[in-house]
C-alpha cells in the first residue's frame, strides 16, 4: 500500500484531474501563518473552480469518514481538502467511465504541521478519509459548489470494488495495518 506525500509526489501516478498544491508555512516568534486559498493559484482556482463555500470538520483519532462507504459528487462539485490540525489519509478512487486512470486508487497522507498542501478531489471520483494522528484532525474543504443533497452520493466499499495493487478490496482496516510501516519509514528518514 503506497501513501502519497509531497516528497514522493513527482514519482507517483495521480488520478486524472487530481491536483496537489503545496502550502508554505510562514513562521515567526508569534506563531505561524499559512495562506490556504488564493484566486491567483490557477491550478486549483479559476473558471469552473471558483470558491462557493467553505466548511470545516473535526474528526477523532482513528475514525474514518466513513468506515465502509465512499463519497462522491456525481455531476459538478470538486472538493479542496486541507488539514489544519492532525494527520489524515485521504483515499481517492477513479471509477469514472472513459477516464484514463479508471481503476486507480491514490492514498494521500496529509499533515498540518509538515509539508501541508491542498488536495483537489475531482468530481465523480470516490473519496473518503481517516484520521491517523493521535489528536483529532481538523479538515477544511473549499468546495466549488454550494451544498446540494443531490451532489452527495454514497456507495458501499464492497459495491464500488476499489482494489489495491494486490487485487484485494480496499478497506480502512487494511490501511490501519499498513500505515504504521509507512509512518515508521518516513520518520526514520528525518
Amino acid at each position: 500500500m503506497d501513501f502519497i506525500t509531497l516528497s514522493n509526489l513527482s514519482s507517483t501516478k495521480l488520478i486524472k484531474d487530481t491536483l496537489v498544491h503545496p502550502l508554505k508555512i510562514n513562521r515567526d516568534a508569534s506563531g505561524i501563518l499559512v495562506e490556504t486559498l488564493r484566486k491567483d493559484w490557477k491550478n486549483i482556482y479559476g473558471p469552473g473552480r471558483e470558491f462557493a463555500m467553505q466548511y470545516y470538520s473535526v474528526t477523532d483519532s482513528g475514525v474514518a469518514r466513513d468506515e465502509d462507504v465512499w463519497h462522491y459528487h456525481p455531476t459538478v462539485q470538486e472538493d479542496r481538502f486541507l488539514v489544519v490540525q492532525g494527520e489524515i489519509i485521504v483515499a481517492v478512487a477513479d471509477k469514472r467511465e472513459g477516464s484514463s486512470t479508471n481503476g486507480l486508487l491514490n492514498l494521500f497522507y496529509m499533515q498540518a504541521d509538515k509539508d501541508p498542501y491542498i488536495l483537489l478531489v475531482p468530481k465523480k471520483t470516490l473519496h473518503t478519509f481517516m484520521v491517523v494522528s493521535k489528536k483529532p484532525a481538523i479538515i477544511l474543504n473549499y468546495a466549488t459548489k454550494l451544498y446540494n443533497p443531490a451532489e452527495e452520493g454514497r456507495i458501499p466499499f464492497e459495491e464500488a470494488g476499489v482494489k489495491l495493487a494486490d487485487e484485494e478490496l480496499f478497506t480502512w482496516e487494511k490501511a490501519r495495518r499498513e500505515f504504521p510501516k509507512f509512518y515508521s519509514s518516513i520518520n526514520a528518514q528525518h
